[in-house]
């Protein structure tokens, strides 16, 4: 980001702890030929010095503590009307902790969501940023000449919200992508087992992304890349790879687990994201996995899946069909986890720049949903709060229906072949569960109320729509020492 704004005409001071890392940006920056724009400082007086004014200050910091330490050295060097952008992956009580600090002290914090692959931080990213509107309008025209341009052209950047709500909007952005990721590396894996090669996998991948409702789809754009990609001995990448993924448990990447742990929290149900966090949490312990299934001889490895040829391109459709159908789960779930926020915390946040933001430039971009599903709901000046959820949209629901039976379907053949498919079996279950009107859980109800007294409502009951509790209660046994004539 460092040579992101520099080449784009920016004067930029550097301070970082590692004096190579900054040696290695400026070393970068002269190769390109405006070297002379980036000068490294040890201290934060000096670097606060060589700022004009008003300032502006930009952190890329591991989510945490670190921040607060960053900050309280700062901030005896800053004048009035400072602003600072926390770019990182920061969790959002964090950021309003920080522009709680600053408050009364004439500095701006905002905390500025970055989403990109790490080599498009320089080649324009996607920006979420939030805060007060006054520090948010005077640096709006430099992020909008720095940010990732959508294919009409406008900046994927905009004000999202007061607060810390763009942070937590690119920490739904990555919980979204975590159930996306696993739905599609669920359907290389069954098409793996289908007998498919690699190079011919990635080929589907890449029909996927120009056509049809995975159209324009990042992460499948890159799946279909990365498919082909040989080393210098001409082999394939891709096998090489180990089923191991680590990032929750190293602490680097917070954003999956609490976007996961304030769906919950909110009680929002997002059993897609669930089921995709698992998934990697189990991914982490090889060895644990290896020893289990040691234990016991063998465990249940995916059975080959069997298709005549006219079948397999069938298959394959209901394939592409159900992937789509899990990731735009993984929008609903996320998008109604940051409504429920928005609404507690008062964030206002504008959801056609939440839109705007998603277009292009970051890891969820897919053009069909935000065009054809996002775009009508969210852009729309007329609709009422109560008719955000995308459940309620027929546009979203119209889809959802087409694509259903397809992800019956594959689901159904996973299981008979011991497929793990945890986020497309999820997505599966969570339809089926969110436009249910009558569930099983009328049994579990009357079982807290058996042993728990936790009382019910009755069926035909009038304004008993919302999680507000039953009115009833029935002494399903007589209590302990009580008398019953028989």
């Amino acid at each position: 980001m460092a040579l992101l704004f520099a080449e784009n005409g920016l004067g930029v001071s550097l301070s970082d702890s590692s004096e190579q890392a900054m040696d290695k940006v400026i070393d970068e920056a002269k190769k390109d030929g405006f070297g002379e724009r980036i000068k490294k400082f040890k201290d934060y007086k000096s670097l606060c010095a060589s700022l004009s004014s008003p300032k502006l200050l930009i952190f890329s910091l591991p989510h945490g503590n670190v921040g607060d330490k960053v900050l309280e050295g700062l901030m005896p060097h800053l004048t009035s009307n400072a602003i600072i952008l926390d770019c990182g992956n920061e969790h959002y009580a964090n950021t309003e902790h920080r522009q709680a600090k600053c408050k009364g002290t004439g500095i701006h914090y905002l905390g500025v969501g970055v989403s990109s692959e790490y080599q498009a931080a320089r080649a324009r990213p996607s920006m979420c940023p939030g805060g007060d509107k006054e520090a948010l309008n005077t640096v709006m025209p430099l992020l909008e000449q720095v940010a990732a341009k959508g294919k009409e052209g406008k900046p994927c950047v905009g004000m999202v919200g007061r607060g810390g709500a763009g942070h937590y909007v690119k920490m739904v952005h990555n919980g979204i992508e975590h159930g996306m990721m696993s739905a599609i590396s669920e359907a290389w894996g069954i098409m793996r087992a289908m007998g498919m090669e690699y190079e011919e996998i990635g080929d589907v991948f890449g029909r996927w992304n120009e056509s049809g409702e995975l159209r324009g789809t990042y992460l499948i754009s890159i799946g279909a890349d990365l498919s082909h990609k040989r080393d210098s001995s001409n082999n394939l990448v891709l096998p090489t790879v180990a089923d191991k993924v680590v990032q929750d448990i190293t602490g680097e990447e917070g954003t999956g687990i609490w976007s996961n742990t304030e769906a919950i929290e909110r009680h929002i149900p997002a059993p897609t994201l669930n089921a995709a966090h698992t998934f990697r949490l189990a991914s982490a312990y090889l060895g644990d996995r290896e020893c289990a299934e040691k234990t016991m001889g063998g465990g249940f490895p995916p059975q080959k899946i069997e298709l005549g040829k006219f079948k397999k391109v069938q298959f394959l459709e209901s394939l592409r069909k159900s992937v789509y159908t899990a990731c735009l789960a993984s929008f609903i779930q996320g998008l109604n986890a940051i409504d429920a926020a928005n609404k507690e915390h008062k964030w206002e946040i504008d959801y056609a720049a939440v839109v705007q933001i998603w277009k292009a430039g970051c890891i969820i971009e897919a053009d069909y949903i935000s065009s054809e599903i996002l775009a009508p709901v969210l852009t729309d000046k007329n609709r009422s709060a109560d008719n955000f959820n995308l459940l309620f949209s027929q546009r979203a629901m119209q889809d959802v229906k087409k694509c259903f039976l397809s992800l019956r379907k594959v689901v159904a053949k996973c299981v008979e072949t011991d497929q793990a498919v945890p986020a497309l079996s999820a997505s599966l279950e969570y339809f089926k569960i969110v436009t249910g009107t009558d569930l099983q859980t009328s049994f579990y109800g009357a079982e807290l109320d058996y042993f728990g007294h936790h009382m019910f409502d009755e069926k035909g009951e009038e304004e008993i729509e919302g999680p507000t509790e039953g009115k009833h209660h029935y002494e399903w046994k007589p209590a302990k020492g009580v008398l019953v004539d028989l």
